[in-house]
């Protein structure tokens, strides 16, 4: 019998990608996605139909623990993956993000330990790190919340970690730095690049430029979660997901730009820059730990792994189907 799986967040961008793969794997999932009176299943609603006929759906919300009691029943191992995740609405909402990402951790850890899960993995994000005080980034770098979303990353990952030092639930904490593909939400960088040039402008609004980011290809994200499933040398461990390479924001903008054989010009926009304390100027990962304890590594690696991203990314976004999808005039919260 296939291993069943409770995937959380499996309507967003990320889960979504993951679920499709869990299944073409032949595993048995469970896909958590957040309820809603539409009845939508996020992401799920465009996956293909031989995906959907196998997924087992179940609509919650993981902030009910009763819930995720219920959807945890049966399953062997977890994916948690439902977060609030965007940073400018943490500025103004942080009880929702605190409800969240570490009440509803906790919900999920503790049926977790209850129901004697073999597995859990758990996700965390680079920006528990904060601005890099050395790099490449390794899992011993201080952590700094500098945001309130990562202030609850921050403590959802130690109560990840304490669950399995004091009760021996398998807990794996994986660490991605930023994720970019198909299905992003234009809240990120890359699909708000992509998206305004789609739409014909050619004056691109943006937040900071000089700031640097580890860009890691959906694909390489899912991998490195199934690499994490797969592997019991995780347990108990902080394992960054990265690419190992940097670049600003500013040239990945242009980069885009040089791909979609357009020239732009970059706007500051003053409600998409973050507060200056807040921002996190630069992140590089270390992968090493990956590589050693999952035996993964980057596909997408180096200049040439991210412009081969970029152009499977731009070939979704630029699908009229796709980007009809997105407001490109609009700053998205």
């Amino acid at each position: 019998m296939s291993r069943k799986i409770l995937l959380t967040g499996a309507g967003g961008f990320i889960g979504s990608h993951l679920a499709e793969e869990l299944v073409r794997l032949n595993f048995a999932v469970r896909a958590f996605v957040h309820y809603n009176s539409m009845g939508s299943h996020g992401w799920l609603d465009t996956s293909p139909a031989e995906v959907r006929k196998e997924l087992d759906i179940f609509a919650g919300n993981v902030c009910d623990p009763n819930g995720v009691r219920t959807a945890m029943k049966g399953c062997d191992a977890v994916l948690h993956l439902a977060a609030l995740i965007a940073i400018p609405y943490s500025y103004h909402s942080p009880d929702t993000y605190v409800e969240t990402n570490v009440r509803g951790t906790l919900n999920v850890l503790q049926a977790a330990r209850d129901f004697g899960v073999e597995h859990l993995v758990h996700t965390s994000t680079s920006e528990v790190y904060g601005t890099a005080q050395f790099v490449p980034i390794t899992e011993d770098h201080r952590l700094q919340g500098q945001s309130p979303y990562s202030a609850t990353k921050i403590g959802a990952d130690q109560l990840a970690l304490s669950f399995e030092r004091s009760f021996g639930t398998p807990v794996t904490v994986v660490r991605p730095f930023n994720t970019y593909g198909p299905r992003q939400s234009a809240r990120a960088v890359i699909p708000t690049i992509i998206t305004q040039i789609a739409a014909g402008a050619r004056k691109i609004k943006l937040g900071s430029i000089h700031p640097t980011r580890d860009f890691n290809y959906v694909a390489d994200t899912v991998g490195g979660f199934l690499a994490a499933l797969d592997s019991k040398a995780g347990i108990g461990e902080v394992i960054n997901i990265g690419s190992a390479f940097e670049i600003s924001i500013g040239d990945i903008a242009r980069m885009i730009a040089e791909l979609m054989d357009v020239t732009i010009e970059i706007e500051q926009d003053d409600v998409r820059v973050r507060p200056e304390r807040s921002e996190v100027d630069r992140l590089w990962a270390s992968n090493v730990k990956a590589q050693k304890l999952l035996g993964w590594s980057p596909r997408f690696a180096g200049v040439d792994g991210l412009r081969k991203g970029l152009e499977q990314t731009i070939a979704w976004f630029t699908k009229q189907e796709n980007l009809s999808r997105y407001r490109t005039n609009a700053y998205t919260l």
